[in-house]
């Protein structure tokens, strides 16, 4: 199933149709939890309705960097779609190997934007494989990304926890101050992956 945005030129109803869509392709609906915020959603959503499109341009950029390092039978289809995750969850990103295409759902208020195309990186390694593990399989091609892309391979000795965020990506402090427009900077020119 791919998400298909609406047509609808209010910025909130735009927003929200994006992000009960992206819900529907969660592997649980509760990752999308800011639908449910009927007080705290309006700015979130207005912001999404927006931007969302040029958001989700930048990273299916660095998906087709991700493609590039993989002979074409090797390359998953995929897509990738900008979301808030719910806190709760612990979790910067999400590969749903339910859908299809594959889903990848990143969180890129969690991650400063220079840093947004290692959380790709980790999840396509996922989808690549098709596993959610942090196995062998997901290490070899995690590596062969990061080779790829010119990002520092995971050490040999690296254990399922190191892998868990690998590539390491830096943090924000407040991951819904990008969801309501407060990261003005977010559209800087692409510098790696």
């Amino acid at each position: 199933m791919t998400l298909i945005l609406t047509n609808r030129t209010d910025a909130f109803s735009r927003g929200l149709d994006y992000l009960y869509g992206v819900r529907s392709l969660a592997l649980l609906p509760d990752l999308i939890a800011v639908v449910d915020d009927r007080e705290g959603r309006g700015t979130l959503c207005t912001w999404i309705g927006t931007h969302i499109d040029a958001v989700n341009a930048q990273l299916d950029a660095y998906v087709q960097a991700c493609h590039a390092c993989f002979l074409p039978w090797e390359q998953p289809s995929l897509q990738v779609l900008a979301t808030p995750l719910a806190a709760s969850f612990r979790v910067d990103g999400v590969c749903n190997l339910k859908t299809n295409p594959i889903t990848l759902l990143i969180d890129v208020g969690r991650v400063i934007p220079l840093d947004w195309g290692r959380l790709v990186v980790h999840e396509y390694a996922h989808a690549q494989v098709g596993s959610p593990g942090h196995y062998a399989a997901f290490a070899r091609s995690l590596t062969h990304l990061c080779r790829g892309l010119g990002l520092p391979p995971p050490p040999h000795s690296a254990d399922e926890d190191a892998l868990k965020t690998y590539p390491p990506y830096r943090f924000t402090a407040d991951p819904l101050a990008f969801w309501r427009g407060a990261a003005p900077d977010w559209q800087a020119p692409v510098a790696r992956s």
